[in-house]
């Protein structure tokens, strides 16, 4: 069981959540992602990586420059971005002699009990396999009544499928403040006891342009997490090296004892 940051590093099986903000555009985060990544894989932790960012990759090939509102668009830029996504992906692992399994859910997935099996009997046979499972929102089926709504949820549901022993949740911001990062005055939390109320704390949504989820829809993941079990960490895509190594960043949130 890991108990805080420093046993990061000992973990069998962890899940790695990367935001569309972190991965797209001219400041992309996803070459030094997976070099980190790669780095944990290669001393035996089974990772799992959750990403988001089919959508966004999709945009500038189509020549949108907003993120769509409507369904039907999100859907087609997600059929065009998600392959070439997974491309970029597997590209950067070559390097390390990885091999990307990617791994498209909707939330009828996690929820009926065979198809959740089944979710759970693929993953860890590519884990078996020393694979790289590649987990996103299947976007171009899913629709607005079964969507997960961000890819925080999905990323602690995941966890809490595979029975992972921690989960490392990668934004814009370095951990969670005591107001948005940018007022005066605000303080960073450098760790939530599963116990504790958050409510006087003034948490935001994205304004990335790109995502959907923000700093609540990570507060909400961590503590489905918790509640099952599994430790969190929040931290930024920039911190990923010493997020995995252990070292003292971002807000980690204690899971319940006894889950």
């Amino acid at each position: 069981m890991i108990e805080n940051r420093s046993q990061l590093p000992r973990a069998k099986r962890i899940v790695v959540k990367v935001g569309s903000s972190s991965i797209s555009g001219a400041g992309s985060k996803l070459g030094s992602l997976v070099a980190a990544i790669a780095k944990s894989h290669g001393s035996g932790t089974e990772v799992i990586l959750v990403t988001s960012g089919a959508i966004a990759t999709g945009m500038p090939l189509l020549n949108i420059e907003s993120k769509p509102e409507d369904l039907a668009t999100s859907q087609a830029l997600a059929s065009v971005g998600q392959s070439r996504l997974i491309a970029r992906y597997q590209s950067s692992l070559d390097g390390f002699g990885i091999i990307a399994g990617q791994v498209l859910l909707t939330a009828d997935d996690l929820e009926g009990e065979e198809t959740r099996a089944n979710a759970k009997r693929a993953m860890e046979r590519l884990l078996e396999l020393r694979v790289l499972p590649i987990v996103n929102e299947n976007d171009t089926v899913a629709t607005a009544e079964i969507r997960f709504g961000d890819n925080d949820r999905l990323a602690a549901l995941v966890a809490i499928l595979v029975d992972a022993e921690a989960l490392i949740l990668l934004s814009d911001i370095d951990a969670l403040y005591t107001a948005p990062p940018s007022t005066e005055g605000a303080v960073v939390i450098d760790s939530v006891d599963f116990d504790d109320d958050l409510s006087g704390i003034v948490i935001g949504g994205s304004d990335s342009g790109v995502g959907t989820g923000g700093a609540i829809t990570k507060v909400s993941a961590a503590k489905l997490a918790n509640s099952k079990g599994i430790p969190v960490l929040l931290t930024s895509a920039d911190l990923v090296v010493e997020a995995l190594a252990g070292n003292d960043v971002g807000t980690w949130f204690e899971s319940k004892v006894g889950s």
